[in-house]
């Protein structure tokens, strides 16, 4: 059985690592992304996840500068998402040091993107980002793009499966509805999407203790758990999760 990941993000802002409730709202400085990369490094970190959050908003590319330095700094892997719209982009993400690339309103914008970026670089280094968020008048989540901004309509299993079709590598599932909340995760839909594609699923936004991270491994079906303030703040640590997983019989490294 594959073992379980465990994803500190870093929403990098400014400069800075932010946290956010509900993606841009209520934002908290959790303090710089090279020293942050450095101790998840050294705690037990499985891979991490750098996304430029205001980078498509602001119509601009992701901060190399900090993708190079946090590349020095750690020897795990780690994804970079935010303002990346075409191969180019990727290949001078990739060049800079990270060993994936996360798209997100790009793709939903440009699926070819998705093929593009495979054929060029492989599928593992192309995770497809997707937002969800609950719509009630459909009775099914919806994907928005731009942070959570615009809603496309878009059912989030079916362009979860589009998206592996097209050769994601990856799928990296945010609840926008969790996001930020820290009552957990969104079980019902990461357990849809999981049961739906072949390729891993990464489930975020909800973490707020221990437990959260077993019901999405048990529950949700996902193959990795990102989370972010529940380990900025140190409400926990990386190695307290994986110890609390072990002792469930989840297989973590």
């Amino acid at each position: 059985m594959l073992t379980k990941r465990i994803i500190p993000c870093f929403d990098i802002k400014n400069g800075r690592v932010v946290k956010n409730v509900s993606f841009l709202t209520n934002q908290r400085d959790a303090g710089d992304p090279v020293e942050l990369a450095r101790f998840y490094d050294e705690e037990g970190a499985d891979e991490l996840v750098l996304l430029d959050i205001t980078a498509t908003l602001e119509n601009r590319g992701t901060m190399m500068d900090y993708v190079q330095r946090v590349a020095e700094e750690v020897y795990i892997p780690f994804t970079v998402g935010g303002g990346i719209a075409s191969v180019e982009d990727m290949r001078e993400i990739l060049k800079a040091g990270a060993d994936k690339i996360a798209i997100n309103s790009a793709a939903v914008k440009n699926p070819q993107l998705i093929t593009d970026g495979a054929k060029r670089f492989g599928n593992q280094c192309i995770v497809v980002s997707i937002d969800g968020k609950y719509n009630r008048s459909k009775g099914d989540w919806e994907v928005m793009i731009h942070a959570g901004r615009t809603a496309t309509g878009m059912s989030v299993i079916d362009w979860a499966k589009k998206a592996e079709s097209l050769g994601a590598g990856e799928i990296l599932l945010t609840s926008f509805d969790q996001d930020g909340m820290k009552n957990g995760y969104d079980l019902k839909l990461t357990r849809l999407v999981a049961e739906a594609v072949h390729v891993p699923v990464i489930a975020s936004g909800g973490a707020g203790k221990r437990d959260h991270f077993y019901d999405v491994f048990a529950k949700g079906k996902a193959d990795a758990a990102l989370a972010a303030s529940i380990f900025h703040f140190k409400e926990t640590s990386i190695g307290e999760v994986k110890a609390y997983l072990k002792g469930k019989g989840v297989p973590v490294r």
